[in-house]
């Protein structure tokens, strides 16, 4: 029977992040892109508890106004980490502007451009702050696909991606997180839905699905699989080819 003890999980969890340091990259800072949401709250705390607040930097990079920032702010403020913010608007509009007349704009290109600036905003940070960058993402979004490759799917190491939603709070809750930081509801940014509502199906459901492979609704399941097949490939390495020599 499945059953999660969060405290053994947060606790095995620190003591990873310590020996990934100790093994590539001792001294080295943990630069972690802030957005007030569960994950990046949870996996900032996590490295706080193995580094210490003075090694570990946030960075808030809102795209023009963000109307919850605040929630960032409360999240460094709270683990007394060093952080900056870093407005990405100009350099998003500077791509859009750029876009050859010829070439049509997808919507999902509009959705994915954000989170990659970010990560490249990340990774500046941190080559002049001698760090490693803290993937934010957990197992229930990347088993159905919702992260952006080479975006926030990206990272020099990653505490929680083997943890579901449900997992992952649980942690918060034994890390004395704020509860409005834990259970601070996903929102897309783009037309205001919940991740939840855009996907289909619940958090809720999808983990125990990923954990006990029961779920009660024949069509969330579909819906859950579909999306697990056809993004499998943003969780492996990049194929390359091998010469037959």
């Amino acid at each position: 029977m499945y059953t999660f003890d969060a405290k053994k999980v947060k606790d095995e969890c620190v003591n990873w992040i310590k020996n990934f340091f100790e093994e590539n990259g001792k001294g080295c800072n943990a630069v972690i892109g802030i957005s007030g949401g569960k994950d990046s709250s949870v996996a900032a705390a996590l490295c706080v508890e193995a580094l210490g607040k003075d090694r570990v930097f946030g960075v808030l990079m809102p795209k023009g106004e963000q109307h919850d920032i605040d929630m960032a702010y409360l999240l460094v403020n709270h683990l007394g980490i060093k952080h900056f913010e870093i407005n990405i608007e100009d350099a998003f509009n500077g791509i859009m502007n750029s876009f050859p007349d010829d070439v049509e704009i997808t919507q999902q290109t509009i959705i994915n451009i954000p989170p990659r600036i970010r990560m490249t905003t990340l990774y500046a940070i941190s080559q002049s702050l001698n760090g490693r960058v803290v993937n934010t993402c957990n197992l229930s979004e990347d088993w159905v696909g919702y992260s952006t490759r080479y975006g926030d799917a990206a990272g020099d190491f990653s505490p929680m991606a083997n943890l579901t939603v449900t997992e992952v709070k649980k942690i918060g809750y034994e890390l004395n997180l704020p509860k409005e930081l834990i259970e601070k509801t996903p929102i897309d940014g783009l037309c205001g839905k919940s991740d939840e509502e855009n996907l289909g199906f619940t958090y809720a459901e999808l983990d125990v699905y990923i954990r006990t492979g029961k779920i009660e609704d024949k069509e969330k399941k579909e819906i859950i699989d579909k999306k697990h097949k056809a993004n499998l490939f943003k969780l492996q390495l990049m194929p390359t080819f091998k010469p037959n020599f």
